[in-house]
């Protein structure tokens, strides 16, 4: 995982370590992950049992407007939107009909948004359409639950910031739980 700037799982077993680095690898690899995270640090604890992961990801692209991949014109009897990239279609027809009603958004072909005069914001071209770290963040943390320990149910998650955590274990979490997280960060060269 040359990719990763710092990659590490740390066992109180050293067996159950390298079954869980090899398992780490693979899940990764195969949610294509390698190339968002910077840093990510795994421990696993049998005894207690508790398994947390913290990292950090890279800089991620931003959010997709609909100047990115649409051209708007706007004239006296309507507003055409002209779509480049059908990539993010269907989110922007989401927005635009919970932002313009159904009843007002109308797609002649698959190309080509109209919507009457007067119903479009001066500034439809700066509309969000989507945000790539929401789905890269949801996949980040699929993928920590598929690498955790089977039988793990009771999980605490977040992320934000270009951080992000997994705790879990098959009993409650123990009360030094954000001391553990933060710590692991440390070990990163990374604060919490």
């Amino acid at each position: 995982m040359e990719a990763v700037e710092y990659f590490e799982v740390e066992c109180t077993e050293e067996a159950g370590g390298n079954y869980y680095r090899r398992i780490a690898e693979v899940v990764l690899l195969d949610h294509n992950l390698l190339r968002v995270i910077r840093k990510l640090h795994i421990f696993i604890d049998p005894g207690v049992p508790i398994f947390v992961a913290v990292g950090v990801t890279r800089k991620l692209p931003g959010i997709v407007r609909l100047r990115d991949f649409a051209d708007v014109a706007v004239t006296e009897q309507k507003v055409t939107i002209s779509i480049g990239d059908e990539t993010y279609l269907a989110p922007l027809l989401q927005i635009l009909w919970a932002q313009y009603g159904k009843e007002n958004v109308s797609q002649p072909d698959r190309f080509t948004i109209v919507l009457p005069p007067g119903q479009a914001d001066a500034d439809l071209e700066d509309l969000p359409v989507f945000d790539p770290s929401e789905s890269m963040y949801k996949d980040l943390i699929y993928a920590l639950l598929v690498i955790q320990p089977e039988g793990f149910k009771v999980r605490r998650q977040w992320y934000g910031d270009g951080k992000f955590y997994l705790v879990a274990s098959e009993d409650t979490l123990p009360e030094d739980i954000d001391d553990l997280v933060r710590e692991k960060f440390a070990m990163m060269g990374e604060q919490l």
